[in-house]
């Protein structure tokens, strides 16, 4: 890199790795020659089932694409408040719930401020608090991926402002408990609490909201209403912490499709929880399923994916055959999940091409 434009980036910057997100289906499937409708996608934990059409008849009968959305968010707060069941006030839309992130790291670090992140855990808690200054503290989980809460509240110092905790995980699949969660209130930190999965989980921590200052959460619509490819998601924050966090949201984060989007999943809410419901049937199948090979030992999961430790052979090695097939899992390289992939659930014909192909990889181990 020239000298010229090096003094003009931020350390943080040319230092990081940044987040590593996954080829396109369309990259994917063009390297591989093979067409777009023949990948088995399960590497990113989308609905397979999609979206409601009412967003496709909504977006097609707009007619103010030339105007700005309501920078206020006001209906798509609202509507969210009601599904939610917390005062619109509370909530705000963020472009998919990594905006929200970043906002709060935004909100809340000077330079070298510290952020506690449990590992393995949603690769974006580590990767993006340097850009802002921060120094990221990791802490091991226990060895069934459960928290180990005395290690994070020992972590906490005076620097400490925020302490991540998804729940469900991502990608090991447990739960926080209130009793965890409780402990690691008390330290005073700012606790975020990502539920990206709620709507897998049906298991919710956001009524302790209402009783801690030092708390907010995380949803999004990426996942149980398919609307990943929109990119909204919300926050949910005390009252004092929504008033600040207004001051950094850029003003008109959220395209007028996103806003509407909202609209139109939430006026058909039956559909998309019947998709659910179909993904979590899905889901117990393909852990039973998986349970009986002889090379992966899944672990049990509430979000809508199995996270698999290969015991036998090489996990990149499942990964790359799988992939030369046109069926997408998640692998890693971090040293806690180096020998694990992870397997978003798909529609039943999704699990079956998937399980054939498991079991003749298992027939050669």
């Amino acid at each position: 890199m020239p000298k010229a434009i090096r003094r003009l980036i931020k350390d943080a910057v040319l230092e990081s790795d940044g987040y590593a997100a996954v080829m396109s289906i369309e990259e994917t499937a063009a390297e591989l020659g093979i067409p777009v409708s023949d990948i088995v996608k399960l590497d990113q934990n989308e609905n397979p089932y999609g979206t409601s059409l009412g967003v496709f008849d909504t977006l097609a009968t707009y007619d103010h694409f030339h105007q700005y959305p309501d920078a206020a968010q006001r209906v798509a707060r609202e509507r969210i408040g009601e599904y939610a069941g917390v005062p619109a006030d509370r909530v705000i839309v963020g472009n998919g719930s990594d905006e929200i992130i970043d906002m709060l790291f935004l909100l809340t670090l000077e330079p070298g401020d510290e952020v506690i992140v449990p590992m393995p855990t949603f690769g974006v808690y580590s990767a993006r608090p340097p850009l802002y200054g921060g120094v990221v503290k990791t802490v091991d989980r226990k060895q069934n991926f459960d928290l180990d809460v005395d290690a994070i509240i020992n972590a906490v110092t005076d620097r400490t402002k925020l302490i991540f905790l998804a729940h469900p995980n991502n990608p090991t699949g447990n739960l926080v408990t209130t009793q965890q969660l409780v402990r690691i209130l008390r330290t005073g930190a700012l606790v975020v609490v990502d539920e990206a999965y709620y709507e897998f989980s049906d298991n919710t921590l956001l009524p302790m909201l209402g009783e801690w200052e030092n708390m907010a959460v995380l949803r999004t619509f990426s996942k149980w209403a398919g609307l990943a490819g929109l990119r909204v998601g919300y926050g949910v924050f005390p009252g004092k912490l929504s008033e600040q966090i207004w001051k950094v949201k850029p003003p008109f984060n959220i395209s007028v499709a996103g806003l509407k989007a909202v609209e139109a999943v939430l006026d058909d809410i039956e559909f998309l929880r019947e998709t659910v419901s179909r993904i979590r049937v899905e889901r117990g199948r393909l852990y039973r399923a998986l349970r009986k090979l002889n090379f992966l030992e899944p672990y049990p999961s509430h979000g809508n994916y199995i996270l698999c430790r290969v015991t036998r052979g090489d996990s990149h090695d499942v990964y790359r055959r799988l992939r030369q097939q046109g069926i997408l899992v998640r692998s890693y390289r971090d040293p806690w999940l180096r020998d694990c992939i992870r397997i978003s659930i798909g529609t039943p014909e999704d699990t079956t091409v998937l399980l054939r192909a498991l079991r003749a990889m298992a027939e050669e181990v």
